[in-house]
């Protein structure tokens, strides 16, 4: 009886590839092909088909598909719409909106000369000290000045002495009958009394001006400000009309922003503005108060031959001349010191775009006011707005001087000078 094993296919080829292969490896285990069933069912069991989902569900599923589609396209959009707005009003912000980093304070300086020479003999301020005006900055020698005032005032003495003698004997000739006197000695006298007025006035005005000198000796500050940059020292010698002290004017303090001319039509007299010194996050708040009608213009410099010298203008590197424009500063923030020179980046607020207003005239001033400025909607300019506020007249500003009366007071004479002057002569 003979027994015929059936080898199994699959393991025949195995085996052959197997024996095929290099002595010391062996193949991995067979995969279970797609035919056969790795997890069988019990025996009699059947599989099932699934369930198709409801007509709802499939429904619900393609719209939040198309929603998610469109959300992405939504946001998609969004996104460039607030990258275009933000690079219009970075345009706008950046090249026609009236700011400008190219800001500075200024001030107004005392320089202050004596009026008188001599050497400086006391010496009562210091470098950045606050004085009030009128307080004295240093002292002359007054010496020869004292010694001037006795002088003129002896001086005018003798002349006065002598004024009342001449008249006196010009006041007898003329009472005088034609028998006493003649004419022409009564004219003689009447002159000799005009010459002795008059050096009498001329000695007057000289001893004024010998008391003026001597007040002048005390050197004072002309204006409430800091003293500056003092290099004067007791000893040294002013003078006349030599400036030697200078006073920073505390009540003089401005700024100005030197504004592309692009920009100026957005600028008016009158115009709120904010300055920020670097260094400081507070503004200081100001108002424009006068724009310059002229800057230097190097093409109107006359060559070797006369000729107007004109330089050659490259269209894709040209610069925009920049105009000066006065704040007047209206508050300062404490803590923020002025300080002439400091850099200040000055901004322009326009009457439409004062923070005092409401949201919306905010979003319309700042957002969608430049945006149709841009597309040529808006009109930013205001015409003949810089003409009506730069007329105004400027306040005049004084500081006390001496003045002297046209005609002094004659001096009274000493007891006993000219006794009798008084007394008329009897007619023959």
């Amino acid at each position: 009886m003979e027994f015929v094993l059936h080898q199994n296919p699959s393991v025949s080829r195995d085996e052959s590839q197997t024996d095929a292969g290099c002595a010391g490896t062996r193949s991995a285990p067979p995969q279970p092909t797609a035919r056969e069933n790795i997890n069988p069912l019990p025996l009699g069991e059947q599989p099932t088909a699934p369930e198709p989902p409801p007509r709802a569900a499939k429904r619900g599923a393609v719209l939040r598909r198309l929603a998610a589609a469109a959300g992405k396209y939504i946001s998609t959009l969004a996104i460039a719409l607030v990258a275009i707005v933000i690079s219009l009003l970075t345009w706008q912000h950046y090249v026609t909106s009236p700011w400008t980093r190219n800001g500075s304070v200024r001030v107004q300086v005392a320089n202050v000369a004596p009026q008188v020479p001599g050497k400086i003999v006391e010496l009562r301020v210091a470098d950045n000290q606050f004085v009030h005006r009128g307080e004295v900055l240093y002292v002359i020698d007054p010496f020869d000045f004292d010694v001037a005032v006795g002088v003129g005032r002896a001086v005018l003495d003798q002349r006065s002495a002598d004024l009342e003698v001449k008249q006196a004997e010009s006041t007898r000739r003329q009472r005088l009958s034609d028998l006493a006197t003649t004419p022409e000695e009564q004219q003689i006298f009447a002159g000799n009394a005009l010459q002795a007025k008059a050096a009498h006035e001329a000695a007057a005005h000289q001893l004024a001006q010998a008391e003026l000198n001597l007040k002048r000796t005390n050197v004072v500050s002309p204006v409430d400000g800091y003293v500056t940059n003092l290099l004067l020292r007791v000893g040294d010698y002013a003078a006349t009309g030599v400036p030697n002290i200078s006073v920073i004017d505390s009540d003089s303090f401005w700024i100005d922003g030197y504004f592309e001319e692009t920009k100026m039509g957005r600028v008016c007299v009158g115009d709120l503005a904010e300055a920020q010194l670097m260094g400081y996050a507070q503004p200081i708040l100001g108002h424009v108060k006068t724009v310059t009608r002229g800057v230097s213009v190097s093409n109107a410099a006359a060559g070797t031959q006369g000729l107007p010298n004109v330089d050659p203008i490259y269209t894709w590197v040209r610069l925009a001349q920049r105009v000066p424009v006065r704040i007047a500063i209206d508050g300062v923030p404490n803590g923020v010191p002025l300080v002439s020179g400091m850099t200040a980046t000055v901004t322009i607020r326009q009457p439409a775009t004062d923070n005092r207003g409401t949201w919306s005239d905010l979003v319309s001033a700042r957002i969608v006011q430049p945006i149709s400025e841009l597309f040529g909607k808006g009109n930013p300019s205001r015409p003949n707005c810089l003409q009506d506020l730069s007329r105004a007249h400027a306040e005049i500003e004084r500081i006390p001087y001496s003045r002297e009366p046209a005609s002094p007071p004659r001096a009274n004479p000493g007891s006993g000078l000219a006794a009798g002057t008084s007394t008329l002569p009897r007619n023959p």
